[in-house]
């Protein structure tokens, strides 16, 4: 349940066209859903905008289908997040339905375009092709949340002329996430370069002192770009979680 579906219930109270018992049997799933093993807050959409997504690990395929279906029955599209292939599999036979994208581990069940509702574009930029997942995560996540989004991707600083030759796609982004593993340099380059929010994200990419990405995270928490703001380790979603809101505003 979400803004928009509220008011368009009381606009069909208000006509005639749904009964006030009919209107309250809707409500009355607000603000959660009681199941065995979850209690599934579909209130979340009305609240904050935007509706509660599924965290894969640890849950079965059964609990995640349970979820998805108390999600769909309050008009809500549902979005799962790392979950494995396997897993999505036998969420999708259960279900008879869902789109996976197996790079990001996203689970969707909804349009396959959603209509954009930002007032720009989210450029997601990475700084290698290792950190492809990360990345897929962070746009599968904007997009399926109605963003428009574009990928400027193998750009770190180790060879800064192909950042450099994409300034224009980065200067007309609304809000920028950049992902970069190693010593994670380059959300300070970024910020740098443009005046618009840039919302880092350190991955586990790198050798044996990168400690599994703390070392891009210390570096990013101490970026000397103020227009940078830090995710944690991989959190991909997160990252795009927080620029949708900006980029609603």
């Amino acid at each position: 349940m979400n803004r928009e579906r509220v008011r368009e219930l009381l606009e069909s109270v208000s006509r005639g066209d749904t009964g006030v018992a009919a209107a309250l049997e809707r409500l009355s799933r607000l603000p959660f859903v009681e199941l065995a093993d979850a209690r599934v807050d579909t209130h979340r959409a009305l609240r904050v905008g935007l509706p509660e997504v599924i965290f894969g690990p640890g849950k079965t395929p059964g609990q995640i289908a349970e979820i998805v279906r108390a999600l769909r029955e309050s008009d809500q599209h549902v979005l799962a997040t790392r979950v494995e292939p396997e897993i999505a599999a036998a969420v999708c036979e259960r279900l008879g339905a869902g789109d996976y994208e197996p790079t990001a581990r996203t689970l969707w069940f909804g349009p396959a375009d959603v209509p954009p509702v930002g007032a720009g574009t989210i450029a997601i930029v990475s700084a290698g092709t290792a950190d492809a997942p990360v990345v897929a995560e962070a746009e599968s996540v904007a997009r399926r949340f109605g963003n428009k989004t574009e990928l400027v991707q193998d750009a770190g600083v180790a060879g800064i002329h192909r950042l450099l030759a994409r300034s224009e796609s980065l200067r007309a982004a609304r809000v920028l996430i950049v992902v970069a593993g190693m010593e994670g340099a380059l959300p300070s380059v970024v910020g740098g370069l443009v005046g618009k929010p840039v919302i880092a994200v350190p991955t586990s990419v790198g050798y044996g002192a990168s400690f599994g990405g703390i070392a891009a995270l210390l570096g990013m928490l101490n970026s000397c770009a103020s227009n940078v703001s830090v995710v944690n380790i991989d959190n991909g979603f997160g990252a795009a979680y927080v620029a949708t809101l900006i980029n609603r505003l």
